[in-house]
């Protein structure tokens, strides 16, 4: 008798999925299809076009490495620590996620405007963040603070702590712990976590657009370009959606451009541990 493979799934699944996956397509090639590609790159070439390029990828990477600087903490606290009310502090944390941008503009005018929480101390250091380009900064650290630690916190659990604990019976500080340990076997779920806050930066608009304003070459981010265009001029926004969905896909097939190799400790590939009674 010849034994077959398991297909893994019922036979409607590949159907659905060819549905879904139509859901995100369709829309994608009906946008190229509008594309007047004649007069493509004189419209993604533009002085205001330029300008919004260069401002979303500065304020992408600059809100990317915020992430990165406030997220790791955060989620090895999340992952690893065990205090009252951390899943009220999990579900603040992740609330961007859920948050239209526009309340999240809103929350960071209050808080960092001129007549918000901070705003006055702000004001008497001479500091003025609202319709600046740090304010796009921090609208983007807002809504992609979430991605980088839901990928780096679901990395520390699944990564667990057993090398950890093996390092510190060695001696090592918890310093030397978190640097020599816990950060390399954590890097690809950082890298992965990393890129997708970048992708979500760059794609930000609400948040933006109501606590920074749309001042060309200050706070006029690309979506805020083709929001503007789309009311003037629809060709030269679509074509700039182009570049915008083939930034991001850029981003994203980066992040996921190979499965991960197992952890790696000192830039060589970690081993599981054998299985309590298994021979190697």
């Amino acid at each position: 008798m010849t034994r077959q493979a398991y297909p893994g799934m019922p036979r409607w699944i590949p159907g659905v999925a060819v549905l879904a996956a139509l859901v995100v397509v369709l829309p994608l090639a009906a946008m190229v299809a509008r594309v007047d590609w004649a007069n493509f790159v004189p419209l993604v070439t533009s002085p205001s076009a330029l300008d919004a390029l260069g401002l979303s990828l500065r304020t992408s990477a600059a809100s990317t490495v915020l992430c990165i600087v406030l997220g790791v903490p955060l989620a090895l606290v999340l992952a690893r620590g065990r205090f009252p009310l951390q899943g009220l502090l999990r579900s603040l944390v992740l609330l961007p996620l859920v948050l239209p941008p526009v309340v999240g503009g809103i929350a960071l005018l209050y808080t960092f405007g001129r007549q918000g929480l901070l705003g006055g101390a702000l004001e008497v250091l001479g500091l003025q963040v609202a319709f600046s380009t740090a304010a796009v900064v921090l609208a983007q650290t807002f809504v992609a603070l979430p991605f980088l630690v839901v990928s780096l916190e679901g990395a520390l659990r699944t990564g667990g702590q057993r090398y950890e604990a093996v390092a510190a019976t060695l001696g090592a500080a918890p310093g030397v712990v978190f640097r020599r340990v816990t950060l390399p076997l954590v890097l690809p779920g950082l890298a992965s976590g990393a890129v997708l806050a970048f992708a979500r930066s760059l794609g930000e608009f609400g948040a933006t657009l109501t606590f920074a304003g749309s001042l060309q070459g200050v706070t006029r981010t690309l979506p805020l370009e083709i929001y503007l265009q789309r009311e003037t001029d629809p060709d030269a926004a679509v074509a700039l959606s182009l570049v915008l969905v083939a930034v991001a896909v850029a981003v994203v097939a980066l992040a996921y451009r190979r499965p991960g190799a197992g952890p790696r400790i000192g830039g060589r590939t970690t081993p599981e541990p054998a299985p309590s009674g298994s021979v190697q």
